[in-house]
């Protein structure tokens, strides 16, 4: 793999390549991200994208459930279940001991954090109380719920779209800039969802009905072939007869 593809690669896991120099260590430490991964429950994994809202189908793979927990920068770890937690930390490359409890994960995880992360953070997080008050938006979403499974893998049973986190939430995590675009980009996506399935229903009702009117043509044009059948048959029964009577007249009456 190329050393730009690697890099991008060992992002997606949570790592950084700048801190890895050589491209066989970033390969190793990539290697051994994603043998971790691969060990961690993966019920763990659901509840960290229960807990981070993320949209991801409820048959993900243990990888792509861990690329999408990369991409939660929260640090509210409230609601987040134990294995959760441990979860979390796999991810995000945070040491575990085999006594660890809730309380001592999530000082590692704040630590591993940084003062200029953390400030940063509390920024977007001051930015989206702002803007949520100026929409009026409260923080409470709905109940979470798994996308519909991907074709050509078994899973779970589909079920409805995530409801989408809050506009605070969204831009804590990405920003002024990135949460607004990302919930424009939802209520486009719905909007764009909405109109595909009129139309989709107006399609449906215009097949409908022209398969209606071609079943009333061909019903039409089989009664008139039948009627075209039932002459032709009617005119050489009669022309039959008629080449009878003549055949009868001539031999037995004028003695032909």
């Amino acid at each position: 793999m190329p050393r730009d593809e690697l890099e991008h690669l060992a992002e997606e896991f949570g790592l950084e390549p700048g801190a890895v120099r050589p491209r066989d260590a970033l390969a190793m430490a990539l290697h051994e991200r994603q043998q971790l991964i691969a060990a961690t429950d993966r019920q763990a994994l659901l509840d960290v994208i229960q807990w981070g809202r993320r949209p991801v189908p409820s048959n993900a793979t243990r990888e792509q459930l861990a690329r999408e927990i990369v991409r939660i920068k929260s640090m509210r770890f409230n609601g987040l279940s134990h294995r959760g937690l441990l979860a979390l930390a796999i991810v995000r490359g945070v040491e575990i001991r085999p006594d660890d409890q809730p309380r001592d994960l999530v000082k590692r995880l704040k630590r591993q954090e940084g003062l200029l992360a953390k400030l940063n953070r509390k920024r977007r997080a001051w930015l989206g109380s702002m803007v949520s008050g100026m929409l009026g938006e409260s923080e409470a979403g709905g109940e979470y719920q798994f996308l519909p499974p991907q074709q050509g893998a078994a899973g779970e049973s589909p079920a409805a779209d995530v409801p989408p986190a809050s506009i605070k939430q969204e831009i804590e995590e990405a920003g002024l800039f990135g949460g607004i675009t990302s919930r424009i980009k939802r209520s486009a996506d719905a909007y764009l969802n909405q109109k595909l399935d009129e139309i989709e229903a107006r399609i449906d009702r215009k097949l409908d009905e022209i398969d209606r009117r071609l079943g009333e043509w061909r019903d039409k044009e089989v009664a008139n072939r039948l009627r075209i059948l039932k002459i032709t048959l009617w005119a050489s029964v009669i022309v039959a007869l008629l080449s009878l009577i003549y055949s009868y007249i001539k031999y037995y009456v004028t003695g032909g």
